[in-house]
């Protein structure tokens, strides 16, 4: 069952051009619809991808199909997309809803932390995990995260948002490269030692069973890849085929010009990329298309 949208509060910044919106169970969503600026399937991308990281123990918004209604999108005004030259009605139907980190009464949210505030996140070991997520995930984007703590709180915890261009945006395509999918600011990545860094995270990646996958697979709406099943299921077999190459991706990054971990042990990490690397595999996969 979809969380049916009662009210459109306000207009969401980004690319996708998201509304906030309120859902009948009494939370704030925010919607990213089919017909966003964007791409269509970067409605099923977050779902997949968010349901994916909770699975795999990461910190992510809760996220469910929301349901927009004509009634609805015909007397609320702002519901529309600005397409450039033109502009158009949000399409009614189901959509994608991530619910808003803090809701709709927060204590303290940001998108960026100075860094003295940024080394002290709660939840700060969450980066390299998610790390390891997004080169399995093939995310296009740079990560982006929220940083919420409650009213007397001092410190703040990261939520992992934005999945959209994992699986490469539109394209359903895994283009590897080394500096996709990671975070702006090296700092994040500070406590980074070694393979041991990545846990429990990268493990539970490595082991996830292909049902789980299959089952977060089942729960797409069918207008969201148009029908498209062999796409869905071609994705989703390359998916599970990319568990096992996590920690090549993971290894190109930690060789890149950002030099992002230089805590890493350097002893310990020869060792182990010799006993998790089959022999004679390059570690570079820059460019590398599955």
């Amino acid at each position: 069952m979809a969380v049916l949208a009662i009210q459109q509060i306000r207009r969401m910044r980004g690319g996708a051009q998201s509304h906030l919106m309120l859902g009948d169970d009494g939370n704030a969503w925010v919607v990213k619809f089919q017909n966003n600026p964007q791409h269509l399937r970067v409605l099923p991308n977050e779902l997949l991808a968010t349901r994916l990281a909770a699975l795999v123990g990461l910190t992510v918004p809760h996220c469910d199909v929301v349901e927009v209604t004509p009634w609805l999108i015909e007397r609320t005004g702002e519901l529309e997309m600005d397409l450039g030259q033109r502009r158009e009605r949000c399409r009614p139907g189901l959509h994608f809803g991530s619910q808003l980190v803090g809701g709709l009464m927060p204590g303290h949210v940001a998108d960026y932390l100075p860094e003295e505030q940024l080394v002290e996140v709660r939840n700060m070991r969450e980066f390299a995990g998610m790390l390891a997520f997004d080169k399995w995930t093939c995310n296009a984007n740079g990560r982006q995260a929220l940083f919420y703590r409650k009213g007397r709180e001092r410190r703040y915890s990261a939520t992992f948002i934005d999945q959209g261009f994992c699986f490469n945006a539109g394209d359903w395509r895994f283009v590897d490269a080394p500096l996709r999918g990671v975070y702006a600011r090296n700092p994040v990545y500070r406590d980074v030692t070694g393979w041991e860094s990545f846990e429990p995270w990268l493990s539970a990646i490595e082991q996830l069973e292909p049902q789980g996958v299959w089952e977060i697979a089942e729960t797409l709406p069918p207008e969201w890849y148009e029908g498209d099943v062999a796409s869905v299921e071609g994705l989703v077999e390359k998916l599970v085929g990319r568990r096992s190459a996590v920690r090549e991706l993971i290894t190109a990054f930690r060789n890149s010009s950002r030099q992002p971990f230089p805590n890493w042990n350097q002893t310990l990490a020869t060792a182990q990329r010799g006993q998790f690397a089959a022999p004679g595999r390059d570690d570079s996969v820059a460019g590398r298309i599955m």
